[in-house]
């Protein structure tokens, strides 16, 4: 029987192991004991506290195959290819924008080799296909539900209007197709799709409604970093397998034990002596990747929201679900057949780069990389706490950000459209271990502090997710510059965020 002493003790361990703290439902098994996948438990529907709007789902009979136990599966290091995502083509191209069409549908993916295990895809494979966007030039994305379920599709990064920001109750129904436009007017980045219907999104993200987005720009373009296939987009995040290769969802998700790279466990691939670039999501919905990377120097280059002022060496990546690192690793002087690991500090060897061949590089790292924007002077501060209410009485803890849960017809916030504004975003939870971090929708913001001192290495550029351990506070300056209407702000550990960790704001004139 899970209880608040339960509790405490999952936020200390999953903190101790990277992940952020599970908070679960009632009654929910550990890993090796979950009978079934079920569909994420809120404060509504369980019965306790208000988590309005809530949007639930039931799995169709025949639609998910059911999981057993949860099991560890026997797989052999570094013994397949890492497998790149396919890109997307446009179906049609105007002198306006450029139109893809995908589907959102079920299909059995090979994760583990030799094996088959069903997946909720777009399009078909594990990886959701590269869509490459030109910074200035809009894309029309076309997404056919041919699940069973209601989903919708956010692009995480995106600066959109809010009529296709892909808001929680805005759902694209079974058989039905929701257009978006995107108008790509920010700078380049490495951005990502995913589902975000309220309530079901650890599921439909945890089952594979994840994939990328670039965008690209004349600028960065100019400065010759490696590029085409020395331009590598990487997927990290984390699985549990029953013993018939189904995906395990609930329960605590620190017991996921197999962890993915662009949907293979340990996987190498062969690299060139010479520059690559490499452009890491983590799609995991509740986890914190610590990365480094035995002899060879790691080069971030960018963040969530695009480039950094300047290259910087790093010994260790740290980032959570939802943040992008933007790296470069130079293997030229790596002797050729040597293996160097990249290895994670929860996981161990994750992925294995193979040095196979030669190859001609002209690419190169500018000390300079693209000047941060000097925004204007803050003219309000506001407080945005995230944290866990046990007070309600109810099988699970109700999430809320100053205090009160998602209610999708309250206005938690008022902006002004060409404000710039202080955020102090803290996580409220110190007290009990618990791991959370923050996602704003439609901007990008710069962070100004944490615990009064300078940002963290992680905190530097332009970003739209950020990491908060336990009794933190960072505070960010946020602008707000074109766009009306109303967007949210969440913890973006997904399972969070489900129970009620989501704000709402509405940008007016």
């Amino acid at each position: 029987m899970l209880n608040r002493r339960r509790l405490l003790a999952l936020g200390a361990a999953a903190g101790g192991a990277g992940a952020a703290a599970a908070l679960l439902p009632k009654g929910t098994a550990p890993a090796g004991a979950v009978a079934a996948p079920a569909p994420v438990a809120t404060p509504q529907a369980a019965g306790g506290g208000a988590a309005a709007g809530h949007v639930g789902h039931s799995v169709p009979s025949g639609f998910a195959k059911a999981a057993g136990p949860a099991v560890k599966p026997a797989t052999t290091p570094f013994t397949v290819p890492m497998p790149l995502a396919p890109e997307l083509r446009p179906v049609r191209s105007t002198a306006a924008f450029d139109r893809y069409e995908l589907s959102v549908k079920q299909a059995d993916v090979e994760i583990l080799p030799g094996q088959k295990t069903p997946m909720w895809t777009y399009g078909g494979g594990f990886l959701g296909p590269v869509i490459r966007a030109r910074s200035g030039r809009a894309t029309q994305v076309a997404f056919r539900n041919e699940l069973p379920l209601a989903t919708n599709v956010h692009l995480h990064g995106s600066h959109v209007d809010a009529a296709n920001d892909g808001y929680p109750m805005e759902l694209i129904e079974p058989g039905q197709t929701r257009t978006y436009t995107y108008p790509n007017t920010q700078q380049g980045a490495l951005l990502w799709y995913h589902a975000h219907s309220h309530g079901t999104d650890p599921e439909h993200v945890y089952r594979g409604q994840h994939g990328f987005y670039i965008v690209e720009d004349p600028a960065e373009a100019a400065l010759n970093l490696p590029c085409g296939a020395f331009d590598v987009p990487i997927m990290l995040r984390d699985a549990l397998f029953d013993a018939s290769n189904n995906l395990v969802f609930g329960g605590n998700p620190a017991d996921r034990n197999v962890a993915l790279v662009n949907g293979k466990p340990q996987p190498y691939f062969q690299v060139a002596a010479r520059k690559y670039r490499f452009r890491i999501v983590n799609t995991a919905t509740e986890r914190v990747f610590r990365l480094s990377l035995a002899g060879a120097k790691i080069v971030q280059i960018g963040t969530d929201g695009g480039l950094l002022p300047a290259p910087v060496e790093k010994a260790e990546l740290k980032f959570s679900s939802g943040e992008r690192v933007d790296v470069v690793v130079d293997f030229s002087q790596v002797p050729f057949g040597t293996g160097i690991v990249l290895t994670d500090a929860t996981f161990g060897p994750m992925l294995r780069f193979d040095v196979v061949r030669r190859a001609a590089d002209t690419s190169r790292v500018p000390a300079r990389l693209r000047r941060l924007e000097v925004l204007p002077p803050a003219t309000v501060t506001r407080e945005v706490a995230i944290g866990t209410d046990f007070s309600q009485g109810g099988p699970i803890p109700v999430g809320t950000i100053n205090g009160r849960p998602f209610d999708h017809d309250r206005i938690d916030m008022t902006v002004k459209r060409g404000s710039t504004e202080l955020w102090n975003i803290s996580n409220a939870d110190g007290a009990y271990g618990f791991t959370h971090n923050f996602h704003i929708h439609l901007v990008q913001f710069q962070v100004v502090s944490r615990n009064g001192g300078p940002p963290a290495p992680e905190d530097a550029g332009l970003k739209d997710t950020i990491l908060l351990p336990p009794g933190d506070v960072v505070q960010a300056k946020v602008h707000f510059t074109d766009y009306l209407g109303k967007y949210v702000y969440h913890c973006h550990f997904l399972e969070h965020a489900a129970i009620g960790m989501m704000g709402q704001m509405e940008i007016v004139d």
